[in-house]
């Protein structure tokens, strides 16, 4: 883990199905390039929360 990253909860729609992912990531920014690399740029991003913590 890198020194300043959290952990964001990425949902996204594909082929009709909304899934939640988490991602660790420095920004929301960051955490969506990670999402469009991985799974193509035409995929659906819906939204990006960072993950809180009890």
């Amino acid at each position: 883990m890198r020194c300043g990253a959290k952990c964001f909860l990425v949902q996204v729609e594909e082929q009709g199905l909304k899934r939640t992912w988490p991602i660790t990531a420095r920004t929301s920014a960051e955490a969506r390039k990670r999402i469009r690399l991985e799974f193509g740029a035409e995929i659906n991003i819906l939204s990006v929360k960072e993950e809180q913590k009890g």
